[in-house]
């Protein structure tokens, strides 16, 4: 894979405050954070990424000349990678550094094999950041890639910046903290790109951005800027990588004891004690045989489900996906018993598709009529459904942190 630095816009500290600058990636705000972050700063990058007015891009495109024009935005020195640490404390507490960095790297078609996708995409979003583009001449944020390199060059290069000042020293309003330190030598610059030239990169968030990004290539074939897009790396042998599952809330009014009985005709089931009991069993027994929580509405029983031997296999699928746990549930659970179609899962219209773990469990108070809790992803099942030319559902994992927009801006159009 080519990999190349930035010759990137960052904000100008000395006239911003980084803090009142920077969102999180555009389709995880909604209106009320939105507003939010306009009041923040008349600065903020969210009125770039995602702009309120009447013609968003032209009022972004405005913005964004007015804002190089007063130096808010300048210019790096010289081009650089940006290596990023981000720092936040689990659920238990326990304290994850994710390590990674921003550069440029080559777009690729899928048909190369170089970039693979994991999960499918909408049109919408995806037209959506091509008129923003169009309009900017600017990527605002980062598609998250995923490598893997046993050897870890790339951090023992950089361990060395840790001790150093950070360039960007920022926290989120999640909590995380952003390190981001500024590699311009030339040699260090040279060691990413070394470790990178044979790699393929996995899309693990931003496939929308991704495919945008090749129509825009391909629609500017003159365009030498046009070639590369801005993209996060992070070594898939980082401990810290971890994938967090996107659990499904069953919103349609369907009997509890319906559910049940469909679910038994695939699964073993059992009952924790506890939630605690209930999380901890779903994790340790999904590595031996796949495993999903599952609880309803008016029940205060937690349902460990166990899938019953070989029942993956009457599923009409590749094998690689027939192991996954989300391919169980949808095809025979939500499709074939609870009479899902695949545009109502596409669309999330009686389903939904949520992260958040207290949600979930909070959702049949509330009316849902059952939750499915799922695993911890896999990373190396990504990999191996992603190798095969294949996709995982929609919205079958979740990466985080986010990435920040506003820490690295990458203009294309010049």
């Amino acid at each position: 894979m080519e990999i190349l630095p930035i010759d990137a816009l960052i904000y100008n500290q000395n006239k911003v405050d980084i803090k009142a600058c920077i969102a999180p990636p555009y389709d995880v705000i909604d209106k009320n954070y939105q507003n939010d972050l306009y009041s923040r700063s008349e600065y903020n990058i969210v009125k770039l990424i995602l702009n309120k007015e009447d013609d968003p891009y032209q009022d972004a495109k405005e913005k964004f000349e007015e804002w190089k024009n007063k130096e808010i935005l300048v210019k790096t020195k010289k081009p650089a990678i940006f290596y990023i640490v981000q720092k936040y404390k689990n659920e238990k507490g326990k304290l994850i550094e994710r390590k990674g960095f921003i550069a440029r790297n080559k777009i690729e078609d899928f048909s190369t094999k170089k970039i693979l996708p994991h999960e499918y995409t909408m049109g919408g979003p995806k037209q959506d950041r091509l008129n923003l583009i169009n309009a900017t001449g600017a990527f605002f944020s980062q598609i998250f890639m995923v490598y893997d390199d046993k050897e870890k060059k790339i951090e023992k290069m950089a361990e060395k910046y840790l001790s150093q000042k950070p360039y960007i020293d920022v926290t989120d309003d999640l909590g995380v903290q952003n390190l981001v330190y500024l590699i311009d030598d030339i040699e260090e610059i040279k060691v990413i790109q070394d470790t990178l030239c044979d790699k393929t990169l996995l899309i693990a968030d931003g496939h929308h951005r991704y495919e945008t990004s090749m129509n825009f290539s391909h629609e500017n074939p003159d365009n030498e800027y046009a070639k590369y897009v801005m993209s996060y790396f992070t070594n898939a042998q980082d401990e810290n990588l971890i994938i967090y599952p996107t659990h499904r809330i069953i919103e349609k009014n369907i009997p509890s004891n319906v559910i049940l009985e469909a679910v038994k005709k695939y699964y073993d089931i059992e009952v924790a004690n506890s939630k605690d009991e209930f999380l901890d069993t779903i994790e340790t027994e999904n590595k031996k045989q796949i495993t999903t929580g599952m609880i309803l509405k008016g029940d205060s029983k937690y349902y460990i489900l166990k899938l019953k031997p070989d029942t993956q296999k009457t599923i009409d699928k590749p094998a690689v996906l027939q192991n996954l746990d989300l391919t169980v549930l949808h095809e025979l659970v939500l499709k074939k018993e609870l009479k899902f179609s695949d545009e109502e899962l596409m669309a999330q219209k009686g389903i939904k598709y949520e992260k958040k773990e207290s949600v979930s469990f909070d959702s049949v108070n509330r009316g849902a009529s059952a939750v499915f809790i799922m695993a911890y992803p896999k990373m190396q099942d990504i990999i191996n459904i992603s190798n095969q030319g294949y996709r995982m559902p929609q919205k079958s994992t979740y990466f985080y942190p986010k990435l920040l927009s506003g820490i690295v801006i990458n203009q294309i159009k010049r």
